[in-house]
């Protein structure tokens, strides 16, 4: 789940992968969302309104492969088709497919699913799409495409992210409290235009595809920072990738003070405080092809 992965071309971030952009930041940033959201992302997979085990799996959008393993460990006999355009991405996911053991359980297939035309994908009774489908010019299309993918009673899942996630307390920095909100604020107007479904209800547009939904939920995302070292590395990551697109629009003293916290050098960096916390929401669709 590629959480990444929101304000670039993924996740994002957050996971989704339309574009290739920086791909190998963007791949560093999807392997720590897929480490510290491994807990949640296995809670989506319990979830699921599922009465069998799937046996043949499409990961839409699957980043370095966050969604595919998670998948593979919750249904042991199922084959997963990994989809993305990053070719960097896909060589990520197939290294740790072979590290782990699965490879013959996981077939790569590198494509533009914002295209016309699909490629063939086979017949999944699962199609999994975690922070991959706001990246889609044409997400109504693509709705069809996998609903045409699907076997009769297939179950789709859209899992995406509310925003990028959120790290720093209100009050800080202390010099510039607020500082992350209107970083985050400056590049969400300038990624309004480019993706346009970013933060929809999607509910309406699977609806419309022919799906019957059978569930939402939202699920809360709190994880302090002393849990994991990684929270540090994601925060940095993310607010390095939007330095360039925040400055536009920043005040010379918020950009002073973004770029003190991401000197990894200094003792002010972001990767030292010790007041960090990943907070963000995912929702979850759960759609049927009946």
């Amino acid at each position: 789940m590629n959480p990444a992965h929101q304000h670039t071309s993924h996740h994002g971030t957050q996971h989704g992968t339309q574009h290739e952009h920086d791909a190998g930041g963007q791949s560093d940033i999807l392997d720590l969302d897929a480490e510290v959201l491994a807990e949640h992302t296995a809670s989506i997979t319990e979830w699921l309104p599922l009465e069998t085990g799937p046996r043949q799996i499409v990961d839409v959008g699957c980043g370095t492969g966050a969604g595919t393993f998670a998948l593979l460990d919750r249904f042991p006999d199922s084959h997963v088709t990994a989809v993305d355009t990053s070719t960097e991405h896909l060589q990520r996911l197939r290294a740790k497919a072979c590290a782990r053991g699965v490879e013959e359980r996981v077939r790569i297939v590198q494509a533009d699913l914002d295209a016309p035309a699909w490629p063939d994908l086979g017949s999944p009774d699962l199609v999994w799409a975690s922070a991959s489908m706001h990246h889609m010019t044409h997400p109504d299309r693509a709705l069809r495409n996998v609903h045409g993918a699907l076997v009769p009673g297939g179950l789709f899942a859209v899992v995406e992210l509310a925003g990028f996630p959120r790290f720093l307390p209100e009050s800080a920095p202390e010099d510039r409290p607020g500082l992350e909100e209107r970083v985050h604020a400056v590049t969400d107007r300038l990624q309004a235009e480019h993706m346009p479904h970013r933060g929809a209800d999607w509910g309406p547009m699977l609806t419309a595809a022919g799906f019957t939904i059978e569930g939402r939920r939202t699920i809360a995302v709190n994880i302090e920072g002393s849990r994991s070292d990684a929270i540090g590395r994601y925060a940095l990551g993310g607010l390095q990738r939007i330095r360039a697109a925040a400055a536009t629009g920043l005040s010379p003293e918020d950009l002073i003070a973004l770029d003190r916290l991401l000197d990894a050098d200094s003792p002010h960096g972001i990767v030292h405080r010790d007041d960090l916390a990943m907070r963000t929401e995912r929702i979850v669709w759960a759609a049927r092809r009946t």
